[in-house]
């Protein structure tokens, strides 16, 4: 993750990376006999030299959603880090 990392769950609260990190052990999907997320359809846009829009939809057990996330390339020892993560629950019923 960036230094700046930002995220929009889909539970609508915001985060900063340091939050997501400290928060993964307790979440959904974190335990070895629990749900995984599946992800699936991914897809990434350059939309400007050094910025991608990464595009994809998981399952976790019966929930949905669908995820955006802005990757920047900042130099060559720090790579491609996630900069902008949003989650957006699928409704049931919605396609």
């Amino acid at each position: 993750m960036d230094d700046e990392t930002a995220q929009v769950g889909a539970s609508g609260r915001r985060f900063t990376g340091e939050q997501v990190l400290a928060e993964l052990p307790d979440r959904p999907g974190a335990s070895k006999d629990g749900p995984w997320y599946e992800p699936s359809g991914m897809t990434g846009v350059l939309l400007a030299p050094g910025l991608v829009q990464a595009t994809f939809e998981a399952r976790l057990g019966d929930r949905r959603s669908r995820h955006s996330s802005l990757w920047r390339f900042r130099d060559a020892r720090s790579g491609w880090r996630m900069y902008y993560h949003h989650a957006t629950v699928v409704p049931p019923g919605v396609e």
